[in-house]
């Protein structure tokens, strides 16, 4: 098969090639998946550097997160969830190849209407948000919800979610581009944070004035998101993803009586595992009901692996909005 092998971390996504390996070999455990499209994520950057959490021992294939067909099932399960020829999303180690091995837990079946390049980005950022939403900070129609980074995967998740609920939405983004982006997607309000005074023109949109009742931040803008949260307000933390970890004023937290909340998604398959499956039961709803679409990147197509380098560097230099998804081939092209 054809795949992204990480022989030795490389300095960044521009080294990444593209080389054939033997096919994966199934563990009576797992299936066999052939891989249609394959999603980027922050911790791709990250782990071909080595320096993310959760490395894998040398040499192994990039990616975690594709949509494909199920080419064959564990040979140790009589009955088996999916069978061969089912379309199927999941999340698995090797995720930049054409085939993949992965286990039942880990996929998910293409919602009907999808396609492969649509359902590819759904594992991981779509159930965060919901959890962070719905299981962490109970929203519900009337809140007014300020989600941070508004236009990337997690934060268009939470915008579609938050606006089922029935809550009013106020989108922060760091472009105008991209502050359209949330808009499109069903934020009722949408401000640049790199603008001066951001917090205090997101209270003015509230009730007023009395600020948010829920804070999404993937960011690490708690401290400053305080002085724009009501009273008994709730700030869920799902990320840093401006690299900083905040020293929070807790003065500032026990006088207005705000709930901070983390959400650690991935931990819920092993802590939680009834709750992954209402989550997941919560989502198809919601997409069965028209009220959550994809969110993958569309000002730019990305066909092949060999763009997976282009589209993770993009990525890292926050160029994209939404989930920036590569569709992959399993014919090769006669001119490569």
């Amino acid at each position: 098969m054809r795949a992204i092998q990480v022989k030795s971390y490389v300095k960044g996504p521009e080294d990444l090639t593209v080389t054939t390996v033997p096919d994966p070999i199934p563990s009576p455990d797992t299936y066999l998946i052939s891989i249609h499209a394959a999603a980027t994520n922050f911790f791709d950057l990250l782990q071909i550097r080595g320096k993310y959490q959760h490395q894998p021992p040398l040499p192994w294939i990039a990616g975690a997160e594709f949509a494909g067909i199920v080419v064959s099932t564990p040979s140790s399960n009589a009955v088996p969830k999916f069978r061969k020829g089912d379309w199927v999303f999941g999340s698995s180690q090797g995720g930049y190849a054409t085939q993949v091995c992965a286990r039942e837990e880990s996929l998910m079946p293409v919602p009907p209407g999808w396609g492969f390049l649509e359902a590819a980005g759904l594992m991981v950022t779509a159930p965060t948000s919901y959890a962070a939403l719905v299981m962490r900070a109970h929203v519900k129609k009337g809140d007014y919800v300020l989600i941070h980074a508004a236009a990337g995967g997690v934060g268009l998740a939470a915008v579609q979610i938050a606006k089922a609920f029935g809550a009013t939405v106020i989108a922060t983004a760091g472009s105008q581009r991209k502050v359209e982006v949330a808009k499109t997607f069903g934020a009722d309000y949408a401000i640049d944070y790199n603008q001066e005074g951001w917090a205090e023109e997101v209270r003015k949109l509230t009730t007023k004035g009395k600020g948010v009742d829920i804070v999404f931040d993937p960011v690490g803008m708690v401290n400053a998101s305080l002085k724009c949260t009501a009273w008994g307000g709730r700030i869920v933390i799902i990320g840093f993803t401006s690299g900083n970890i905040e020293k929070v004023a807790m003065n500032k937290v026990l006088l207005k009586n705000i709930s901070l909340v983390g959400l650690h998604w991935g931990t819920y398959s092993k802590e939680e595992p009834a709750t992954v499956e209402t989550v997941w039961e919560g989502l198809f709803q919601l997409m069965k009901e028209n009220k959550f679409k994809a969110t993958v990147y569309r000002d730019r197509e990305l066909h092949g692996l060999e763009r997976v380098g282009e589209a993770l560097g993009m990525l890292g230099r926050r160029e994209t909005w939404g989930k920036v998804v590569v569709s992959v081939s399993q014919v090769v092209d006669s001119k490569l």
